[in-house]
């Protein structure tokens, strides 16, 4: 807006609807709000506002909050509003009323309904109706229709692979009388349909509209030619795309390095290593790197293995694993269990999941404790004593009661043993689950992530103490020192230390880490796409169709389009999964790429490649062609940088030392050996 404003001056641009859509249209809707029967000063609500309203309905309906969760009824009716059904329809429609039916939330049309209608009471809109209500304005009122027709003779739209079916329609109307229309998108990068984007917008723009004009912008000014022959060769195998081929002026550049590693904590000590080596040998800053994954899930490996390594790094688009709620909920559960004189901890989980204890009961707890020198856990252990009743005290009761189960566990548990417990007796893992939003099931997935890193770590440890300091097998394993090293308090000692590396003062000089999706639009010199394997990338969930699959790879290909010169993709032979060690096959994506433009030197050796120093085959390593290899180095890290002449050297030489010859003096008589 401000480039425009630069190139018209202030008084030209003045008169330009510039934004987004939702912008744009609430600006219409402020002069037209009246004629839909809202006032013109109509209130806009953010999404936490809708959640509030969502919530009280839900209680006025007298059904399970638990069942109906704000955040999950509010995407389904933004599904429907981006769809242009509206609560009529989505009563009326009989497939819909199943598929809630078999989501266990028959009355979400009703909510829906009454929601509209609360809204329009109260005279607001919220982000949704911003479009929806845009469309019904145009397609009631035909004099309205002609005038904006009239007014926006020319409209330009970017991104338009992201627009969804409202928008689409909008779109139609308020071109068709002109039809001085200009997109601008690549449907390569499609990647948003869980946000109710259609690929199909861009795909059927020329048969929309008479005498279009395709300019294809071809030339691409950020990766090498390498890079860029990969990306188009994979994508071609998409049926639905509009034709055409990047090419650059770069240089061809080096080859995409694909590596296996034996499980996803090697491939994390693999991509933290190789970031260490290549600031070394080629003076990169940690900000050069960028980590890439498919869930935000995978960034827990990756975590672990840069700060092992001292390596500062930032998450971007989320938190980092440790510090994100449900993990925080999880760990404080272990963390009471093992010490109940943790009060932040007792505080963060004794009504998570809501179990009836409320704030006001909390503060009571909390001011007994202090008034009476005891730790808040003791007041809950004597709730009966300390004058808390029926309902809110049978509550406590329960809770207690359950921690001390937790607590007889430690005797003969271990740490993922105690875990899985926890998640099962408090609802947590089931509550996760049942939440089918996009952010219910990335929460879902860290748990598991979570209890994934405690079963790595407990078998981990049940291997060390099984080796003497030497390496070598244990003839006696001493079963006591086996059950203290894989306990829930050893586990939470070296978890508060990952933790604690958290708080760091903010710097841009950073490894950078997030989801592909969140990548888009950004681009970085060093590039790891980590997790490209079968079911993790492509996504299970996204087989089912062609389509589904066919997006999943435009997301392949945004990703290893961030990549300016270096490109590095890898995959674990093995992940823990629900608790189990699960065999992976490698991505689909990686056998779609050619041959010629793909360094696969480090995809075959399995754990050696990465746990032993890249030292390439056992054959290259006992004939002493492995570490000390410089061209195999060269492989994987690049060149050296270039020799610097005429650099005195920082320490003068040693001298050599001098030999002497001892002479046996004139009377020496050897003694007698035996």
């Amino acid at each position: 807006k401000e480039r425009i404003e630069k190139i018209l001056g202030n008084s030209e641009a003045r008169n330009l609807y510039i934004g987004t859509f939702h912008s744009v249209f609430a600006r219409i809707l402020r002069g037209e709000a009246h004629r839909l029967g809202y006032p013109n000063s109509f209130t806009i609500y953010d999404s936490e506002d809708s959640k509030s309203v969502i919530k009280a309905i839900v209680k006025e309906m007298n059904l399970d909050d638990k069942q109906y969760k704000p955040n999950v009824v509010l995407g389904r009716i933004s599904q429907a509003k981006n769809a242009l059904v509206g609560p009529l329809e989505y009563l009326q429609d009989h497939q819909l009323q199943q598929e809630d039916s078999r989501n266990q939330r028959p009355a979400i049309g009703q909510i829906y309904q009454a929601y509209a209608a609360r809204c329009y009471k109260n005279g607001a809109m919220d982000f949704d109706d911003l479009l929806l209500k845009m469309y019904e304005l145009l397609n009631t009122f035909p004099e309205v229709l002609s005038r904006f027709q009239h007014k926006f003779k020319y409209i330009l739209i970017d991104e338009y692979q992201d627009t969804n079916p409202v928008q689409y329609q909008i779109t139609k109307l308020l071109a068709a009388a002109n039809e001085n229309i200009c997109v601008v998108g690549d449907d390569a990068q499609s990647i948003y349909s869980f946000r109710g984007a259609t690929i199909e917008n861009i795909l059927q723009f020329q048969k929309d509209y008479d005498d279009v004009k395709v300019v294809k912008l071809e030339q691409n000014y950020r990766s090498t030619k390498t890079i860029l022959e990969v990306a188009n060769t994979v994508i071609n195998n998409n049926k639905g795309q509009i034709e055409k081929s990047l090419w650059t002026d770069n240089n061809s550049g080096e080859k995409i390095r694909v590596v296996r590693s034996m499980t996803d904590n090697d491939e994390g000590k693999f991509v933290a290593d190789t970031i260490s080596e290549q600031e070394l040998r080629n003076h990169y800053n940690h900000g050069d790197f960028a980590i890439l994954y498919r869930t935000n899930a995978q960034s827990r490996a990756m975590e672990e293995s840069l700060r092992r390594r001292g390596i500062p790094y930032r998450i971007y688009g989320g938190l980092s694993f440790y510090q994100r709620k449900e993990i925080k909920d999880f760990i404080a559960y272990l963390r009471v269990i093992s010490n109940t004189r943790d009060e932040e901890a007792l505080k963060r989980i004794i009504n998570y999941p809501v179990r009836g204890i409320g704030k006001t009961t909390i503060e009571r707890a909390l001011t007994l404790a202090s008034e009476q020198n005891i730790t808040f856990w003791e007041v809950l252990e004597r709730a009966g004593e300390m004058g808390f009743r029926a309902g809110t005290l049978d509550a406590i009761n329960n809770f207690v009661l359950m921690m001390k189960y937790f607590q007889s566990l430690l005797k003969d548990k271990n740490a993922h043993e105690v875990a899985i417990l926890v998640g099962k007796h408090t609802n947590m893992v089931k509550e996760l689950f049942n939440d089918k939003t996009t952010e219910g099931l990335a929460r879902y997935e860290n748990v598991q992530e979570l209890l994934n890193a405690i079963k790595g770590w407990v078998d981990d440890q049940d291997n060390l103490t099984q080796i003497d300091e030497d390496g070598q097998l244990l003839d006696n394993v001493d079963n006591e020192r086996t059950k203290n090293a894989i306990s829930l308090g050893a586990y939470l000692q070296q978890v508060t230390l990952l933790t604690d590396a958290d708080k760091e003062e903010e710097n841009d000089n950073v490894v950078k880490l997030m989801t592909i999706h969140a990548s888009k639009g950004l681009e970085f010199p060093i590039v790891f796409l980590v997790g490209v394997e079968e079911t993790i990338f492509p996504s299970a969930m996204s087989i089912n169709t062609r389509e589904e699959l066919e997006e999943e790879r435009r997301l392949y290909y945004v990703a290893v389009t961030r990549a300016k010169s270096k490109l590095w993709i890898t995959y674990a032979n093995t992940r823990y999964r629900f608790g189990s060690l699960i065999q992976n096959d490698p991505s689909r994506f990686i056998s779609e790429m050619p041959e010629q433009f793909v360094d696969n030197s480090y995809s075959g050796a399995g754990h050696f490649n990465v746990s032993n120093n890249n030292g390439g085959s056992a054959f290259d390593r006992m004939n002493n062609r492995g570490y000390g290899n410089a061209a195999a180095a060269e492989r994987v890290y690049g060149p050296p940088p270039a020799a610097k002449r005429n650099v005195l050297p920082s320490q003068p030489p040693k001298a050599q030392p001098v030999t002497k010859v001892h002479q046996a003096s004139a009377n020496f008589v050897a003694s007698d050996p035996t």
